[in-house]
């Protein structure tokens, strides 16, 4: 059973970089023809998806963040990690980080909240 737990400071102050990790226990982060994904969820907001890693190494972002978001992996730790730049109250949200494989969202970590304050 694969399981994922994502950790990080709970407050982070405008202009700072946030930095997320998600730690995967139960299968690797080198899986062939996984990604591995950080996806939030702002109050009173649907779900949005902000890149992922693939099992190569690879990165993929979203556009409207690509900017502000890196992800990056250390395979002998099994995690992945999120830094986002520049932040500001509008980044507060809860962050997840979930696994893909086949375009099929299977396994999700329970999210970790992060509010954005001076």
């Amino acid at each position: 059973q694969v399981q994922l737990q994502e950790s990080g400071p709970g407050l982070v102050k405008p202009s700072q970089t946030l930095s997320l990790t998600c730690t995967v226990s139960g299968g690797s982060i080198t899986t062939n023809y996984v990604c591995w994904h950080w996806i939030r969820q702002s109050p009173g907001k649907g779900l949005e998806w902000m890149g992922c890693i693939e099992y190569t190494g690879r990165t993929d972002y979203s556009p409207s963040l690509s900017s502000r978001t890196s992800i990056s992996r250390d395979t002998s730790k099994n995690q992945f990690t999120l830094q986002l730049s520049s932040v500001t109250r509008e980044d507060t949200a809860v962050y997840y980080c979930a696994r893909d494989q086949s375009a099929l969202y299977d396994y999700w970590g329970r999210g970790t909240q992060v509010i954005v304050s001076s």
